[in-house]
């Protein structure tokens, strides 16, 4: 015996279509937009006349290996916005400078957190310059 199948047929509404096209269009637009920023690289600026950066509590590190120091010690930056602000203290405005020098391989995403969490602690904020030495 030859038991017969039901023919059901599958429709998709063209309004659902055109739905699905927007997004699809919406989303190849967004991500034709973004940029990567990893690529960018920053090189120490040539500095023929440097001037000094004056007295600096709290001096910030980022080596070639991407490690972070503070004063000499190793450190996560989960903890470098508190530590960076206890060390800074109660001190006024003009004395609460900040040494950053950061290796000229260091990428974006690495330095600008660090760059935040120093802001949020409340420090002054120097990037150092090394001389042309050739």
């Amino acid at each position: 015996m030859k038991i017969k199948r039901k023919v059901s047929q599958a429709t998709v509404p063209s309004m659902a279509m055109g739905d699905i096209a927007f997004n699809l269009l919406i989303f190849f637009v967004i991500l034709a937009r973004a940029e990567d920023d990893s690529h960018l690289q920053w090189t120490a600026a040539d500095a023929p006349n440097l001037e000094n950066a004056g007295h600096s509590l709290v001096s910030v590190l980022v080596d070639k290996k991407n490690r972070l120091y503070l004063n000499g010690q190793e450190i996560g930056i989960a903890q470098l916005a508190g530590r960076v602000e206890s060390l800074l203290g109660n001190r006024p405005v003009g004395e609460r400078t900040v040494v950053l020098k950061i290796h000229t391989e260091t990428q974006a995403q690495r330095f600008e957190p660090i760059i935040e969490a120093i802001s949020e602690a409340g420090g002054d904020l120097v990037h150092i310059l090394e001389d042309d030495k050739k």
